[in-house]
């Protein structure tokens, strides 16, 4: 089978079956590590220590996945989809297993960074092998195939971490990747076979090194801003200066570049820059969601930790539902007006999030959940497949990486400036959850909390404004007859 073959059987036992199993495995490792960790930090820093240095956990693994992203996309298209993800599989896994041997918090930190440059590659290439192998009406059907494994993660993550920290070890959190990566590479292997023309390129490696080292620092300064130094010390200046100027050079790099990693045509046109901040604004809400909601409930509503990642599963359950749905509403209505509705539930329930009261019930705040997680499912998949589609292959690896590179660097900023508000609001008030829900400082977490909130349903606003930018008739770009062909199947009408 090749990429470029299109049987009309969909499925896990159709023709095309292995690889879609290949690509859920693959994914799974970074949507079961998205969530397998956080119950286990409790146990984990009792046996390395080092509790203040616990956060670089996320941060450096979310650094590594993001800088790397834009990357592996020109890679993708020049060499093929699959070397990209056998390697992004591999290193994961070679990540997973030294973070499992890990003897301190400095080391197990450095190894996290080894598992997000595999992320880097593995959720863009899958989306891109999806891309490749179904047409844009069979994906509006197996999209809900990956879409379910994030739902599954929800669930699955947080109950083998709290398994593995109370009756086992934390090692087996990174372990249990090693049977699902070797799976996912075998299957790879025998099933997943690509044309792809050899070529001579040239790599652009000024352009790929100012891209990570710079988007590294700006990322750097928007985590840590607030956190480890002040926004206003040299430090952060002097981070965000030398970041900026790497980026400043790197647009002048690729506009010499004989093949940039990143083109401008990729975040200048009309479909793919409104793509791209769509998925800012995706990035930037689901952050918020996640850093914010969990810490309200306990916090403010003074539940335990269990209830609060329930409550906040709900999102992580209604964004599948609807992106396994939204393929069967955008081959009706289109990919914008489909976007449009998920957009308008986004607000919608950003604006309900916003306006809740310190007594709003447990139950309550799981159901807007929900809510915006069906919004946002029913945004992001049809702006993914709308992107994808306006391209041919040798282009459909940047424009992926560059719409999921728009979602990280979305999610650093969602967390630099929520992190912000909350700090402001906070002053110093509350200086644990434990406190706040005791009673000590309550109505200043709500208050902080609140705060972000509002700023979430601004940032759906913003999200809703990006779909509306987006054309109703997305036209194909660059039409090359030399390029790879779409897989067969009919077109979604627009509208």
């Amino acid at each position: 089978m090749t990429a470029d073959t299109a049987p009309s059987a969909i499925g896990l036992r159709s023709e095309r079956g292995p690889v879609l199993i290949a690509l859920m495995l693959s994914t799974s490792l970074v949507a079961i590590d998205s969530t397998i960790l956080a119950t286990a930090v409790p146990s984990l820093v009792a046996d390395l220590g080092g509790f203040s240095q616990f956060p670089w956990l996320f941060s450096l693994y979310l650094l590594a996945q993001a800088v790397s992203v834009p990357i592996y996309g020109k890679l993708a298209d020049q060499m093929g989809r699959k070397p990209m993800m056998l390697f992004g599989v591999s290193l994961f896994v070679v990540g997973s297993v030294l973070c499992g041997l890990a003897w301190s918090l400095p080391v197990l930190i450095v190894f996290r960074a080894v598992q997000g440059l595999g992320a880097g590659a593995i959720i863009p290439m899958s989306q891109t092998i999806l891309g490749d192998l179904y047409s844009v009406a069979e994906r509006a059907r197996v999209t809900g195939y990956l879409a379910s494994v994030w739902g599954a993660s929800a669930v699955v993550g947080p109950t083998l971490g709290g398994v593995f920290s109370d009756y086992a070890s934390w090692r087996w959190i990174f372990f249990i990747n090693i049977p699902l990566g070797a799976l996912a590479i075998w299957l790879l292997l025998r099933g997943f076979k690509e044309k792809v023309t050899r070529s001579e390129h040239t790599i652009d490696y000024a352009g790929a090194a100012a891209l990570a080292v710079g988007c590294s620092l700006l990322i750097l300064a928007l985590l840590e801003g607030g956190v480890a130094w002040a926004w206003a010390s040299t430090t952060s200046v002097a981070v965000f200066a030398a970041g900026l100027i790497l980026v400043l050079a790197f647009v002048v790099i690729e506009r010499r570049a004989a093949e940039p990693v990143l083109p401008g045509w990729a975040v200048s046109r009309r479909i793919l820059a409104a793509g791209n901040l769509v998925s800012f604004s995706i990035g930037a809400v689901l952050f918020g969601l996640t850093t914010y909601v969990p810490t309200f409930v306990q916090g403010v509503l003074g539940t335990g930790a269990l209830v609060a990642g329930f409550a906040l599963a709900a999102l992580t359950v209604g964004w599948p539902i609807a992106a396994s749905l939204s393929g069967q509403i955008y081959l009706r209505i289109g990919f914008r007006n489909t976007a449009l509705i998920g957009a308008v539930i986004t607000l919608a329930g950003s604006v309900l999030l916003a306006v809740a009261s310190s007594t709003v019930a447990v139950w309550q705040i799981g159901a807007i959940c929900f809510i915006i997680g069906v919004g946002m499912g029913l945004v992001n998949a049809p702006t993914l497949v709308a992107v994808q589609s306006v391209v041919g292959w040798d282009r459909r690896g940047v424009v992926t990486s560059t719409n999921l590179f728009s979602r990280s660097i979305g999610s650093a900023v969602g967390v630099a400036v929520f992190g912000a508000i909350a700090n402001v609001t906070l002053d110093g008030q509350v200086t644990s959850i434990s406190a706040s829900a005791a009673g000590e400082g309550g109505g200043a977490l709500f208050d902080a909390a609140h705060h972000v909130f509002i700023a979430g349903a601004v940032v759906g606003v913003v999200l809703l404004i990006a779909v509306a930018l987006a054309p109703a008739k997305p036209k194909q770009l660059f039409p090359d007859p030399d390029a790879r062909p779409e897989p067969s199947g009919p077109e979604p009408t627009s509208s």
